[in-house]
């Protein structure tokens, strides 16, 4: 019992805040909702302040402080005052979880206008870029910090249709080795590689494709959004203070 107890202390999160962009919905929400019940504060970051304060208010029934901020993270100039409302509410941050993300749909890649590959590349790449810069940056001069990417396996298993995402993942992945050395020895920087979660961004996608894609799988099956908060937990907290720069793919099973 003692042993269990011990090991369970390892993932604790109590006196850490977290703050997590794209964290109104799918797997931001779920490791938002996991870093309190861990004992964590949480920044809750998107676009949509109404959606981010209502996960606020999930985390305070946890029994945890939250802070809910609109912020488009494709913006360079909204993300040092994201940081700095974290650290006035808060006094620090401890844990930086880069989720937000997106893709967008085309039939042929001649359809991909230099907007579409804009839009996406800025979300997905240079939000994670300068965010993790000042942050990460501040966690230095605080004396610890873990931050924690969550790229896509399309990054290294890239599809006709999603390219202009997949190079920005890879971008991620390239990131996080970077940052690590950046920042080490006093911060960690690992990377979440997801694969197919059900959130409502899949309802969008051709289900009959979706479905029978899983089957390859090793799983056969997609994720349910709080299966990450494992791997979100491990790389945020004590439990992987030896691992950094590192790459996780949770996808059930793509070969």
């Amino acid at each position: 019992m003692e042993h269990m107890s011990v090991e369970r202390d390892r993932f604790d999160l109590s006196g850490k805040v977290a703050l997590v962009t794209g964290g109104s919905r799918g797997l931001g929400r779920s490791m938002a909702l996991g870093f309190a019940a861990a004992g964590a504060d949480v920044v809750v970051a998107s676009r949509k302040l109404d959606a981010c304060q209502a996960v606020v208010a999930e985390i305070e029934a946890i029994g945890r402080r939250g802070l809910a901020w609109s912020c488009n993270v494709s913006n360079w100039d909204e993300l040092e005052p994201l940081a700095d409302a974290a650290y006035d509410a808060f006094g620090h941050v401890d844990v930086l979880i880069n989720n937000a993300g997106m893709s967008l749909l085309y039939r042929d890649v001649t359809e991909v206008t230099e907007a579409m590959w804009d839009k996406v590349v800025n979300l997905n790449l240079k939000g994670v870029f300068r965010l993790t810069a000042v942050v990460g940056s501040r966690m230095v001069r605080d004396g610890a910090g873990s931050i924690v990417n969550v790229s896509s396996v399309g990054s290294i298993r890239p599809t006709p249709e999603i390219l202009p995402y997949a190079a920005a993942k890879a971008g991620v992945n390239s990131l996080t080795a970077g940052f690590a050395r950046t920042f080490g020895p006093t911060v960690r920087v690992n990377c979440i590689m997801a694969g197919p979660f059900l959130t409502d961004v899949t309802k969008a996608w051709d289900q009959e494709v979706f479905e029978h894609g899983a089957e390859r799988h090793a799983l056969q099956r997609f994720g349910d959004p709080d299966e990450v908060v494992g791997a979100a937990l491990y790389f945020a907290s004590d439990a992987s203070s030896f691992t950094t720069g590192q790459l996780l793919r949770v996808d059930g099973g793509i070969p």
